[in-house]
């Protein structure tokens, strides 16, 4: 079965850009067209992770083929914020994932006493910030999952992210980490075998995982940029003169390009060195 497990809708809030955090939605997507969409591209399976909500499940939560999950935005021990992907979880999870992302020790215990998987996402992407050694350590010893291919990561990031996963032996998974419709299903997570979600969430925790899809790149940045504006814009007409500033975007995106290539060789170069992180103090979650 296969299922892309990282996707986004009109519940993932407002984006994070300066200023345009007050107006402009972190994506447009309906999460019934994101389902129909999953389903004609090829998804046995389909799940909204949308960022620190669990919006989208009123409109879902009819279809068998649907689970519920989250994108956390945590907070480290180091102070760093990270984004990690829940699944499988119910409206009851949301809230406890919620009081505790703050506290990503205290949400780790949480996840391990109710037997949820648990996933690094974008390991080598500067999205949320900087990163400390620390972080990578608690990533290798107390995290059960890492995301490989992202749809919208650049493939070098992917790949090192991969060659992480593969260290640490954990499990590896793919999603398109679509904010808009073009990405949608087109980088996922396979589990042979799987006929049901439960036996599906159960291979995601077992290792038998194969993602597949797309990686990141240049132009899907800018296209997914684009687009957001376009929609912007549709929603809110009196704004229609910022739609000038859409000719910037292609010089923003290579710049946030260069400065993720940067990121992903400064932090994936440096664990190649080593073979082994030094762990702060948590254990690997059973």
């Amino acid at each position: 079965m296969k299922c892309d497990l990282h996707v986004h809708t009109v519940h993932s809030g407002m984006c994070n850009v300066p200023v345009l955090s007050r107006v402009c939605r972190e994506s447009y997507n309906d999460a019934l067209e994101v389902y129909e969409t999953s389903k004609r591209r090829g998804m046995d399976l389909v799940t909204i992770t949308d960022h620190d909500s669990i919006g989208a499940v009123e409109e879902l939560r009819r279809f068998p083929d649907f689970f519920l999950s989250e994108e956390v935005t945590c907070t480290t021990p180091s102070g760093t914020e990270m984004h990690a992907g829940v699944y499988g979880i119910n409206d009851h999870d949301h809230i406890e994932l919620q009081r505790r992302r703050t506290d990503v020790e205290s949400l780790l215990a949480y996840v391990s006493e109710r037997g949820l998987f648990i996933t690094v996402n974008h390991l080598y992407s500067g999205l949320t910030g900087k990163r400390t050694d620390d972080d990578f350590a608690m990533f290798a010893s107390a995290f059960h999952g890492v995301e490989t291919l992202n749809g919208q990561m650049l493939s070098t990031a992917n790949r090192m992210a991969a060659e992480f996963a593969a260290r640490y032996r954990k499990p590896a998974i793919g999603g398109s980490d679509s904010h808009t419709m073009a990405g949608v299903g087109k980088t996922y997570t396979e589990v042979k075998g799987a006929t049901t979600v439960q036996e599906y969430l159960s291979g995601l925790a077992a290792g038998h995982t194969l993602p597949g899809g797309e990686s990141g790149n240049y132009m899907k940045l800018t296209s997914a940029v684009l687009a957001i504006g376009k929609y912007f814009v549709a929603e809110k007409p009196w704004m229609a003169p910022a739609a000038a500033l859409f000719a910037a975007v292609p010089v923003a995106t290579a710049v946030n390009y260069a400065k993720e290539l940067s990121f992903a060789w400064h932090w994936g170069s440096k664990h190649r060195a080593s073979n082994v992180l030094a762990s702060p103090a948590m254990e690997l979650i059973p």
